[in-house]
C-alpha cells in the first residue's frame, strides 16, 4: 500500500504546470518571510542583506561589448510562463543560435518583494559553470524589464514526461537523480543553497541528460548559519523550513528525496490535496512504500526523507559524496557520468535545436511577444528599487565575440 489514496492520486495527476506554480504562490505556501510575516510585522532577513557578489565592481564591470539588448533577439515562441514575466525562445540575430529569454517585469519584482531574490538569482547563474545546471550567457534590462538569456533546452520539462507517463522505471530514475546530486554536489561546494527542485525545474536535453534551471529561489549562504525565509513549493518543503528553524543545504537533499519517491510512484510521498494535511504528514506522518519500490530505492529514501537533520543522508561531514556511496547508486562512474559518456534511458523525440514539441503546448500556441508595460515605474520607485549592475555577458559569449 502507498501514502496516497486513489481520490489523491486521481486528482493530483490532474493539475498542470501552472496549477502547481499557483500553489508555490498561495497565502499557505509563502515564497518569502515578507508574505507569511505581513501579518505580524517580522521582516525578512534576506531583504535587509547585502549581497556582496552584487555589489562587487568588478564581478559587474561593464565590457566593451557588452552593449547588447532585446533588439538583438528574434522572438520565436513562448515557452514558460511565471509570476512576473514569460520565458520565450529567441534567435540571436548575428549568428542565429537559439536560446532562452526570461523576461521579468520589475515591477512585479518590486511588489512582491522579490528584488533581492531576483539580485541574487542572477548573480548565482553567472558563477555557475556545469553539466547539469543551465547557463547564463547575457543578462541586460530596460526602464520597466529585466532580461536574462540562458541555454534553451528543449527535451522538455521532467514534469511534463512524468505526467504523461504516469512513473518511471527504477533505472530511468537512477539516472536522473545521479545526474541532480552531480548538480546539487557542485551547487554545494559553491555554499549555494538551491531550495526549489521539483520536476518542473528540471529539463531534459535532446539526448536526455537533466539541466536544473530556475535559481529565483536560490541562496548563497554561510555553511555555518544558514538562513531562515520561508519559501519553496509545498511539496517539496523540508520539516525544518516548515518550523521556521533556520535550515541549510540539508534541505536540498529531503527535496531530492520527495522528488525521487514522485518519479518512482507519480506522487510526492507526503501529498494531500489540503495543503495543511501535507504540512503535517511532512512534519509527522509515516513513509510508506508501494511493493515495486525495490529495497535499495527505500534505503535511499529513508535516509534522505529523515527529519533529524543532522542524521539526513548528505548532511554529514561528507556531504554529496555519502549520496554518491549508497548502494542504490552501486556501480554508477560518476565521472563517465559527469562527462556525459553514460547514455540516457529516454531521449526525447526532438528534430533540431529549436523544435519546441516537447514544450507544453498551453505556451506555444501564445504569441510571443514582448509587451509593454502599462504603468511604467515611476522615478522614485526606480531609484528605490535600483538593478545596477545586472548587464553582464558570460565569458564565453566575449571570447566568440573576439574571434
Amino acid at each position: 500500500m502507498g501514502t496516497h489514496g486513489s481520490k489523491d492520486k486521481k486528482e493530483a495527476k490532474k493539475k498542470n504546470k501552472k496549477e502547481r506554480d499557483e500553489e508555490k504562490n498561495s497565502t499557505n505556501a509563502p515564497e518569502t518571510t515578507q508574505q507569511m510575516n505581513a501579518s505580524n510585522g517580522k521582516k525578512d532577513p534576506e531583504e535587509d542583506e547585502i549581497h556582496e557578489s552584487w555589489n562587487d565592481p568588478v564581478l559587474f564591470a561593464e565590457s566593451p561589448i557588452s552593449k547588447i539588448s532585446k533588439d538583438d533577439f528574434e522572438l520565436l515562441n513562448v515557452i514558460g510562463k511565471g509570476s512576473f514575466g514569460k520565458v520565450m525562445q529567441v534567435r540571436k540575430k548575428d549568428d542565429g543560435k537559439i536560446y532562452a529569454m526570461k523576461v521579468l517585469r520589475k515591477e512585479a519584482i518590486i511588489a512582491r518583494k522579490q528584488v533581492t531574490h531576483t539580485k541574487a538569482e542572477k548573480s548565482i547563474l553567472q558563477k555557475i559553470q556545469h553539466p547539469f545546471i543551465v547557463q547564463l550567457h547575457y543578462a541586460f534590462q530596460t526602464k520597466d524589464k529585466l532580461y536574462m538569456i540562458l541555454d534553451y533546452i528543449n527535451g522538455g520539462e521532467l514534469f511534463f514526461h512524468l505526467k504523461k507517463e504516469g512513473r518511471f522505471q527504477e533505472p530511468r530514475v537512477r539516472f536522473y537523480s545521479a545526474e541532480i546530486v552531480c548538480a546539487l554536489a557542485h551547487l554545494h561546494s559553491l555554499g549555494i543553497v538551491y531550495r526549489d527542485l521539483k520536476p518542473e525545474n528540471i529539463l531534459l536535453n535532446s539526448e536526455g541528460h537533466i539541466t536544473i534551471t530556475d535559481f529565483g529561489l536560490s541562496k548563497q549562504i554561510k555553511m555555518d548559519e544558514g538562513t531562515h525565509t520561508f519559501c519553496g513549493t509545498p511539496e517539496y518543503l523540508a520539516p525544518e523550513v516548515l518550523k521556521g528553524q533556520g535550515h541549510g543545504i540539508a534541505v536540498d537533499w529531503w527535496s531530492l528525496g520527495t522528488l525521487v519517491y514522485e518519479m518512482l510512484t507519480g506522487l510526492p510521498p507526503f501529498y494531500s490535496q489540503n495543503i495543511n494535511i501535507m504540512y503535517q504528514k511532512i512534519l509527522n506522518g509515516e513513509l510508506r512504500f508501494p511493493s515495486y519500490v525495490s529495497p535499495e530505492a527505500q534505503s535511499l529514501l529513508e535516509g534522505l526523507l529523515t527529519r533529524d537533520v543532522e542524521k539526513r543522508l548528505g548532511s554529514g561531514p561528507d556531504g554529496s559524496n555519502e549520496v554518491k556511496r549508497h548502494h542504490f547508486f552501486n556501480g554508477m562512474d560518476w565521472d563517465k557520468l559527469e562527462k556525459k559518456e553514460i547514455d540516457a534511458p529516454f531521449k526525447p523525440k526532438v528534430k533540431s535545436e529549436n523544435d519546441i514539441s516537447q514544450i507544453d503546448p498551453t505556451f506555444t500556441q501564445e504569441k510571443p511577444q514582448d509587451s509593454l508595460v502599462e504603468n511604467s515605474l515611476s522615478e522614485t520607485m526606480a531609484k528605490e528599487n535600483n538593478f545596477d549592475g545586472f548587464t553582464f555577458v558570460a565569458p564565453t559569449a566575449i571570447d566568440q565575440a573576439v574571434r
